[in-house]
């Protein structure tokens, strides 16, 4: 089929690793991220999203022939883009100015030259942005979650357009991409910042800055009425010392009636260790001390220092027996079975015991032990509002539900409700607050808001400290627990589910230390003030994906949910119900239902089905129909990007061979989508081989293009081929690429999977279809072919190694099969021996491992110089000697000879993945990850000494 629009980078090659690299390390990254403005589950990690966008929009060199005539000047094109990508994906880069006024230069010079134009100048990143603004397509994330994708848009200089169902996701979206551009560069309404206004001038500060001055002003407001209200049920507690200190935590277990009559009803404890501190200057444990004059027979002790091999043995187990909810009676020796706690939890007879208290110390955390009766809690009064709305019953998502946690507000305290709720009312009493410092305003502060602008001003805040308040509920709940070496409370989602908790930590909100909302409001903040400024407001819609109907053509970007990996609704009311408590009245629309709306989630939960089958098919056709939607809306001449989300089943053997991830794929075809591409996105730092493979990708990026024309029916053999003829060339793009060994396989689908996908169908012997599972299989084929004929551009030394290694690996071989295989590559074992690549001795040979490779070994004193001593002299010294200089000062005057090596590495990795080689895979995929670091350091790095004696 002859290609009516010009291919995209994304179409044809990424600097992949350094997109994975990146993308792993932003999850280690917290200070300002957006991910930390409110949670949100399995987002895409925002290097790839910009990485991913900018691939979409800009064109590969090869669309231009014209300007690009040679594949020596594509390749140099195509390395600088890359070398722009890598430049752009780090965390640091998404505020540096610069590299984002390049990067959108390069979106605006493929615009215009799509457009018969030339872009602005690059000096002039304001015309850019305008241009951008004006002619560049908009982008478009029908799912868009946590907002990564209109992002990330909006950060590259795009009009940003997304919607979801779930409205905690659409409020997100919103404070991220549409809010803070309405109000970037105008000054703080406040009357602090505005009275340091007055002494000092001008406002400076650069894009939502103001706005996230005014929302920790009124969060403090905030915070200051309810320690007013509520502060009384907070205490101070007593040190031993005498003094009084604030508490950070109070630290609850769980407990049931003993099942042994012997212990008269008493309830005991249901702890999963009594472990308070693990740090080694700081140590402390609580034991279970029989008391007949303390409440239910026995009291915590609390012990400090170092305990001993036998006391730490008993603290860190608590009175748990086994995994789950088995546990042991701390009084009378009796096992409490499962079965036994959840008829007690599901009756309402479950309880708690406080453990232990935390203080904020004069040198850091201080523990206190509990009052043996009911005594230092204060009575709390009645709550006046509380989430009584009923969770979903399903035991892998919804564990407390088990125990009869049944309903919203049972995952709290009776005094976490009051605060929560309390915090709830003061949302709507700060927007008077607001309103009344605003029409305080001094002259020549008008700027800041008119009388409807300050309207949206005020409600504006009003979310983001919506937003607050829900942040603390995820620090203010009984799922949360106490971490022992960090010594802080822990959030609730620890995982996509509501996870039972048997000892758990209940923060104070009004402290300065973990869980408190001061905190919450930190987090929030620094993401505001590091919001891109100077761009224009995106729009985020309420509604699901399946029935958008959209009114322009975009490019769609999106990151759909998967089957039932995520049970987004069910686990988002723990937040929704406390953010539509706090802005019902602010976004009345999105606030309808009394949890999040559920019926047209493109979810597979049988739950919501008769069974899985059903559900399955609910998922399947509503995917279909929204991928049918995007089809028709997307723009001409752009691609559309579908990042495809893997569950943990599937990571156990070949991805690329699950069945949902065929199933997945054969869907986009159906819903009228050519597959050309396919990048896997990992997000997991791994540390060996066997992880890395088996979690090859958290998710794969499909690019697809909307499909014009058909071909005519094909046969299996035709097909066959068609991927002989037309896949090197897109291998040898991804090798130029650089994609590394253990993502060849999953990128190399999508050059195939575009010659599948353009024909109406493909026939097999039988006159039957050829499923997508096959076609999968038949491209991976084609891949070890295209590996295995490089060979012939390898001298024979090379060529005899590399099937010796196949049979052998580095293990001894019988001499007599060696020389079978010298033979038939017309090559002496003797002369491979001499060469320095083998070893013969006793009657069988063995190739050599790097490590007994000669450390001074030079390819320019080599007289026999062989493609397998390059690539394995250049892995010693990367992995073993001097690191990537010194391997850069080998690959220097290795010339022509360079490329074949890189690919030779490739070659080994296919062979050490089918023979499970882990160890040796790791080191041939490690060359490949630093082939373009050595690249440059060869081409800027000094001369070695034998190269200068050579001059």
């Amino acid at each position: 089929m002859t290609t009516t629009y010009r291919k995209k980078l994304i179409e044809v090659a990424l600097p992949l690793e350094a997109i994975n690299r990146e993308a792993a390390r932003e999850k280690s990254i917290r200070h300002g991220h957006p991910s930390t403005l409110h949670l949100w589950w399995a987002r895409r990690p925002l290097a790839a999203c910009r990485a991913v966008l900018f691939g979409q929009l800009v064109d590969d060199p090869s669309a231009w022939p014209e300007r690009f005539p040679t594949e020596e000047a594509q390749d140099r094109e195509r390395q600088r883009l890359h070398r722009l990508i890598e430049r752009m994906v780090p965390w640091e880069a998404s505020r540096d100015e610069n590299i984002l006024n390049e990067a959108r230069w390069e979106i605006a010079r493929s615009v215009a030259w799509s457009l018969g134009e030339e872009p602005p100048a690059k000096t002039s990143p304001r015309a850019v942005l305008d241009f951008l603004q004006t002619k560049a397509p908009p982008i478009y994330d029908p799912f868009c979650g946590g907002g990564s994708i209109p992002l990330e848009a909006q950060r590259l200089g795009l009009r940003a357009y997304g919607s979801d169902l779930n409205p905690v996701a659409v409020l997100i979206s919103k404070s991220l991409v549409e809010i803070p551009p309405k109000f970037a560069g105008r000054p703080p309404v406040n009357p602090k910042s505005r009275t340091e206004l007055v002494r000092g001038g001008s406002w400076n500060g650069k894009g939502a800055q103001g706005l996230a001055e005014d929302v920790r002003y009124y969060g403090q407001w905030m915070r200051d009425e309810a320690f007013r209200r509520i502060g009384h049920l907070y205490p101070s507690v007593t040190l031993p010392d005498g003094k009084t200190a604030t508490v950070i935590a109070w630290l609850w277990a769980r407990t049931v009636a003993s099942p042994n009559p012997a212990a008269r009803g008493a309830h005991v404890p249901l702890a999963s260790t009594f472990m308070i501190s693990t740090r080694a200057n700081n140590t402390a444990w609580v034991e279970i001390v029989k008391d007949a004059t303390a409440l239910d027979g026995w009291h915590f002790e609390l012990h400090m220092g170092s305990p001993s091999s036998a006391e730490y043995e008993v603290a860190k187990r608590g009175t748990k027996l086994a995994r789950g909810a088995n546990f042991v009676c701390a009084l009378t020796g009796t096992p409490i079975t499962p079965d036994y706690v959840k008829a007690e939890g599901t009756a309402g007879r479950m309880g708690a015991r406080l453990i232990a208290i935390v203080a904020e110390g004069r040198n850091g955390r201080v523990f206190v032990a509990p009052p043996r009766d009911k005594s230092g809690l204060p009575p709390l009064p009645d709550i006046g509002w509380e989430p009584r709305l009923e969770l979903l019953r399903n035991s892998r998502y919804m564990t407390p539900t088990v125990f009869g946690f049944t309903h919203v507000s049972d995952l709290f305290l009776k005094r976490q409700l009051i605060a929560l709720s309390t915090l709830c009312d003061l949302v709507e009493e700060v927007r008077a607050v607001i309103a009344k410092d605003i029409s305080n305003l001094a002259p020549g502060h008008e700027q800041t808001a008119g009388a409807q602008q300050g309207a949206a001003y005020e409600e504006a805040v009003a979310l983001y400290l919506a937003l607050a308040v829900s942040r603390q509920a995820n620090r203010s709940s009984s799922l949360c627990f106490w971490d022992m070496e960090g010594l802080n409370i822990q959030q609730v989602f620890a995982r996509q589910a509501y996870s039972m908790t048997w000892d758990f930590a209940e923060g104070n909100p009004f402290s300065s230390s973990t869980g408190n909302f001061l905190g919450q409001l930190e987090y929030l903040t620094n993401v505001i003030a590091n919001l891109p400024s100077d761009v224009v407001a995106a729009n985020i819609s309420f509604g699901p994906a399946q029935h958008l109907n959209y009114a322009t053509p975009y490019v769609f970007c999106t990151d759909p949910p998967y089957y039932d990996n995520v049970p987004y609704s069910d686990i988002s009311d723990f937040f929704y119900v406390w953010i539509r408590r706090a802005a019902n009245r602010l976004w009345p629309d999105l606030f309808k239902t009394a949890l999040t709306p559920k019926s047209d989630e493109l979810v597979a939960f049988p739950d919501r089905h008769a069974n899985q089958a059903t559900a399955d098919q609910y998922f399947m056709d509503g995917m279909l129909a929204t991928m049918r939607r995007i089809a028709l809306a997307s723009m001409d001449g752009y691609p559309v990007s579908v990042f495809y989300a893997f569950k943990q089943s599937e990571e156990i053997e070949n991805l690329y061979y699950s069945a949902g991830w065929s199933t997945f794929l054969q869907s986009m075809i159906e819903a009228g989508f050519l597959i050309d591409g396919t990048w896997p996105v990992r997000t997991e730092l791994v540390g060996n081989l066997k992880k890395k493979k088996n979690a090859l990708a958290s998710s794969v990026v499909l690019v697809c293009r909307h499909r014009q024309n058909l071909s005519n029916l094909t046969s299996r053999t035709d097909f066959v081929r068609l991927l002989r003829s037309e896949l090197p060339p897109a291998l040898s793009l991804l090798q130029k690429g650089n994609t590394a060994p253990v993502d060849m396989a999953q990128a190399s689908i999508g050059p195939g999977m575009a010659i599948f996908s353009r024909h109406t169908k493909i026939l097999e012997a039988n006159d039957s279809a050829m499923t997508v599972r096959t076609a999968l299989q038949l491209i991976n084929s084609a891949l070890d072919d295209y590996l295995s004929e490089q060979e012939t551009e390898y001298e024979p030394h090379t060529r005899f190694a590399i099937s010796l290694f196949e049979q052998f690996g580095f293990e001894p071989a019988p001499f007599g099969q060696a020389q079978v295989l010298a033979t038939a590559r017309a090559v002496g074992v003797d002369r491979v021996v001499q060469a320095g690549l083998l070893e013969a001795r006793g009657g069988t040979v063995r190739l050599l491992t790097r490590s007994e490779l000669p450390s001074d070994w030079r390819p320019e004193n080599d007289r026999t110089l062989t493609i397998w001593e390059c690539t394995h002299h250049l892995i010693r010294t990367l992995l073993d000697g001097g690191g990537e200089l010194a391997a850069a000062d080998l690959l220097r005057p290795l010339g022509a000879k360079a490329e074949p090596a890189r690919d030779l590495a490739y070659r080994l990795y296919g062979i050490c993945e089918r023979k499970k080689r882990a160890e040796d895979a790791i080191a041939y995929n490690a060359l490949v990850v630093a082939w373009p670091e050595l690249q440059r350091l060869a081409a800027t790095g000094t001369r070695s000494a034998a190269e200068s004696l050579l001059v």
